[in-house]
């Protein structure tokens, strides 16, 4: 067979095989983005380490190390958030910096699908947590937590090795003392360290100067503005 006759007989052999190979290029690419993360990114929400590269990740609704003991965000591993508030967050770190050169922010959650928290809400059951209780755990799913608009942060402090300052209580401790507002009862009874207040006081300082709000029953978390305020201007990441 001539040469220019079998190299036509192998294109048309391979040619309808072309659109198949593209398809699952696309597909493959679209797949290694987690649907929860697409919902995210579809509402314009931004990757906090695309701003700031420095500040560390470690979502714990992607692992299991959480009050409900279950990974509920699955292949989501990269933390969101509304674009301002990442501008806030950059601005709270560049100031961790400059008092603590070796410091920086540690993200343990930020925007959250109000699916996934229907995912805590409903995991409360098998915790055998009464439903008059629950509000004490979650934010209720059919109002939302300013997680689900993009608008709230938990994060902590971590040393130059990367190891979390002590605050005295690990993330997603319920009682009294991960409530900021018992801090001074805590350390008159013993329970918190002055040392732990003042870690916290660091990351409150930050996050305060920033322009967010301190949670008075959660050391860990900060909004960025009210519910209501984020309900009217992003509305919900479903």
């Amino acid at each position: 067979m001539p040469q220019k006759l079998r190299y036509l007989s192998l294109f048309l052999i391979l040619c309808p095989l072309f659109p198949c190979l593209q398809n699952a290029k696309a597909q493959g690419k679209k797949s290694s983005i987690a649907d929860v993360e697409q919902k995210i990114i579809a509402q314009g929400l931004v990757d906090i380490q695309t701003l700031d590269p420095s500040i560390k990740v470690e979502l714990k609704y992607s692992t299991t190390d959480n009050f409900i003991g279950k990974d509920v965000y699955g292949d989501l591993n990269r933390a969101y958030i509304q674009p301002e508030m990442g501008k806030r967050l950059v601005k709270a770190n560049a100031l961790l910096k400059k008092s603590h050169p070796n410091f920086t922010l540690l993200i343990y959650d930020a925007a959250r699908p109000n699916s996934v928290q229907y995912d805590l809400w409903n995991a409360l059951d098998q915790l055998k947590i009464p439903a008059k209780d629950k509000k004490m755990y979650v934010a209720d799913p059919k109002i939302g937590s300013n997680h689900n608009f993009g608008c709230a942060v938990d994060l902590t402090v971590v040393d130059g090795n990367g190891k979390p300052l002590d605050m005295g209580t690990k993330y997603d401790f319920f009682g009294p003392l991960a409530y900021p507002r018992s801090e001074e009862e805590m350390l008159k009874k013993g329970k918190l360290t002055s040392q732990q207040i003042s870690n916290r006081k660091i990351l409150r300082k930050v996050m305060n100067q920033a322009g967010f709000t301190t949670n008075t029953t959660e050391w860990w978390h900060f909004d960025g503005m009210s519910k209501s305020q984020a309900r009217a201007l992003y509305g919900m990441i479903k």
